[in-house]
């Protein structure tokens, strides 16, 4: 149970709405005994924000609540471009402060969008609604392990019309959550169809929708969109991912510290002999494999005979490519420990923030242009 003091200090940029507050309170402490809820609305909404809320109240009943992140473009709890099942277990009374945590399960989607591949996209989502099921939603386990059962909330991003819509529904069939919150605007073109869109005609799927109003709203009743410039918030989580190559309580505070600090940070050298290296969305010659890989973000994967997807544990710079001694070089906070059984690099199109490369007075090592290629 939270302290008093956590659940009664509300951020002080975020307004929470009665009608929102009394939906996530019906969820929390409904009929369901571990909820599944389904956020859902168009972009700019307050999908996360009420999710971020959904979860504090959740965890005043519950000691940890699971978090299945959908949004490529906008992630919450990772670097964009992962699709990730987060355990969370502790309140953060301030909304606005956005904060990075090891997910339980991820994989790298390497895109900021589901358009490109739509399939692989749901592919990777179903596989981790299942790991859900079968770690934290499975009735036939032990006592012990049926005290672990955990409510899930699913953020969704904000494309919700032609093919977007359909990822919903296919979402919505596979996963048959016990609450689907639907958040709307006042342009009605933009919304969802009303009521359980996703069902077909004669389906009596037990799923509670709730219909709720985005939070902002102008003296006429008209919905007051938070306009967020998502690249900046995607740099922002992009260069806090990287942050943490370093100790807490070193002194890195401007984008200009952060820059020099990594410039200057020793790489890990990976042999790559023990590696296989995979371009999602496109193809790549053979003979340019090492100039696209040079100076641009990775996922660091690890495949397993069990499972049908490399699962991600990290994201990574290649920093250099030295082909003589056969090395990449890379930056990254992964633990050594873990690093050793990455055998799988995924390039997508996660790129370094630019704020990075054009720091004034710092030569970027990641511009360099003398890489060899590989024939």
């Amino acid at each position: 149970m939270a302290a008093a003091s956590e659940t009664e200090s509300p951020s002080p940029k975020i307004f929470i709405p009665e009608e929102w507050a009394e939906a996530a309170e019906a969820i929390a402490y409904g009929s369901a005994a571990i909820p599944i809820t389904f956020v859902c609305g168009p972009k700019n909404s307050g999908k996360t924000t009420f999710s971020r809320h959904l979860l504090n109240v959740l965890l005043q009943r519950h000691k940890k609540v699971a978090y299945l992140d959908t949004d490529v473009g906008q992630t919450e709890f990772t670097p964009p471009g992962l699709l990730s099942l987060t355990v969370i277990d502790k309140i953060t009374p301030d909304l606005t402060i956005p904060c990075l945590k090891t997910p339980e399960r991820c994989f790298f989607f390497g895109d900021i969008s589901s358009k490109r591949d739509p399939a692989a996209y749901l592919a990777y989502i179903f596989s981790l609604y299942d790991y859900y099921s079968e770690e934290y939603c499975t009735s036939n386990k032990t006592e012990f392990q049926a005290n672990a059962r955990l409510p899930l909330v699913i953020n969704t991003p904000g494309w919700v019309k032609g093919i977007g819509y359909e990822i919903l529904v296919d979402m919505l069939k596979y996963m048959s959550p016990t609450h689907v919150v639907k958040i709307g605007i006042s342009a009605r073109s933009k919304n969802l169809p009303a009521g359980a869109f996703w069902l077909n005609e004669g389906n009596t799927d037990a799923a509670t929708v709730i219909e709720i109003n985005a939070a902002l709203q102008d003296h006429l009743k008209r919905s007051v969109l938070v306009q967020k410039d998502s690249h900046l918030l995607r740099d922002l989580r992009v260069m806090a991912y990287f942050r943490q190559c370093f100790p807490s309580d070193m002194t890195i505070t401007t984008i200009k510290e952060l820059a020099r600090a990594l410039a200057a940070h020793p790489p890990y050298e990976i042999s790559i002999s023990s590696i296989k290296i995979k371009h999602l969305h496109c193809q790549v010659p053979p003979t340019e494999t090492f100039y696209s890989l040079n100076a641009t973000i990775v996922g660091l994967a690890v495949s397993s005979a069990s499972d049908q997807w490399p699962q991600c544990v990290g994201l990574g710079i290649v920093r250099g490519i030295d082909t003589f001694r056969g090395v990449l070089h890379v930056i990254t906070p992964v633990p050594q420990q873990t690093l050793e059984d990455v055998d799988l690099l995924l390039q997508g199109f996660i790129q370094i923030p630019t704020s990075l490369l054009q720091v004034q007075g710092c030569v970027s090592p990641y511009m360099s242009a003398n890489v060899l290629s590989t024939n």
